[in-house]
């Protein structure tokens, strides 16, 4: 019996960027509490959003939802059966639409991820550095997959990848491709595949406003849509620049004109793509401006990104709150 073409595609869009320790339990409960694709679609990005917290990449989220949305509404709650189709659904790439049809429809589609690229390029030998290599890589990879199977053939190069071809001390010895592999008998399976010096990662910074009213609620604001951590919650602060702000111009993103004190210590955070350090400001206010208002108790109840919560932990521990900030 073939899988629930759902939960490929819900694991799928889990496991990318993200180890499968991490993504178990909330596979789990994703599929307890909306078990079928037309059940996710009706529920709310919010809602997403927040069962998605402390995953991270939360453009995944979003599209997750959106393209549930699309399958409900577009196809019946039915995903397409072919790599066309799928490809054309929010969200889904190359990888993940090939991964698909092969599992869940038994297509003959070669799913290559960063595991199955290894494994093929050293199969084969492939020496050209990634990520210039990945356009043969996957051509070599089509190549392999059987007509009968080609699901359970997906599978077993990406545990293949992931268990005994790794990126050190590959487990040659326990390899079924051993003796047809060129890099084992080379000797040079550990260098492949071959990998360009990735540039250097330069630091932002941003200034937070935390911002409180008589009760002890802080403001906080629902980030834009699209772009990095799109439709999460956050304290509202200053756009993340590579040239650090000085308090005058920083005051010009403030939510509102009062008097800000300036917090000791800074709070770090690492994206793929660049490492981040935030200053805080603290300022209290008796006319509160529109926005999302939340007692420390209740900011479990909103989607918040683990930068997020690192604002609000070091926040609350130079004001002297010990509020939880647990889901």
């Amino acid at each position: 019996m073939r899988p629930d073409p759902y939960r490929v595609w819900l694991s799928e869009i889990m496991l990318q960027q993200t180890t499968v320790v991490t993504v178990a339990p909330y596979f789990d409960r994703f599929v307890a509490r909306w078990p079928t694709v037309s059940a996710l679609a009706v529920a709310s990005l919010d809602e997403v959003l927040h069962q998605w917290q402390g995953m991270g990449y939360y453009a995944r989220a979003r599209n997750l939802h959106a393209c549930a949305k699309v399958v409900a509404e577009r196809y019946g709650g039915r995903f397409p059966d072919n790599v066309a189709g799928l490809r054309a659904l929010p969200g889904i790439g190359d990888y993940t639409a090939a991964a698909i049809a092969a599992i869940a429809f038994d297509r003959q589609e070669a799913a290559v991820d960063g595991n199955v690229e290894r494994v093929v390029a050293r199969l084969f030998a492939v020496h050209d550095a990634m990520p210039a290599a990945k356009p043969r890589l996957r051509v070599l990879a089509r190549e392999l997959v059987p007509e009968a199977r080609a699901g359970d053939f997906a599978q077993a190069m990406m545990d293949l990848g992931a268990t005994i071809c790794t990126p050190r001390r590959p487990r040659c010895v326990l390899c079924p491709w051993r003796e047809a592999c060129a890099a084992r008998a080379g000797g040079f399976a550990e260098d492949l595949p071959a990998r360009t010096e990735k540039p250097e990662r330069p630091l932002r910074h941003g200034v937070v406003f935390w911002l409180t009213r008589e009760d002890g609620a802080v403001l906080l604001r629902r980030r834009e849509e699209k772009g990095l951590l799109g439709g999460m919650i956050e304290v509202p602060s200053t756009p993340w620049r590579e040239r650090e702000w000085k308090t005058g111009e920083a005051l010009e993103s403030a939510p509102a004109s009062v008097e800000w004190t300036p917090l000791p210590g800074t709070v770090r955070h690492g994206f793929t793509h660049f490492p981040l350090a935030l200053t805080i400001l603290a300022g209290r206010t008796e006319t509160p401006p529109g926005g999302i208002w939340a007692r420390p108790e209740q900011f479990k109840d909103h989607a918040l990104p683990t930068l997020t919560k690192k604002v609000i932990k070091h926040a609350l521990s130079v004001l002297g709150s010990g509020a939880s900030l647990r889901a």
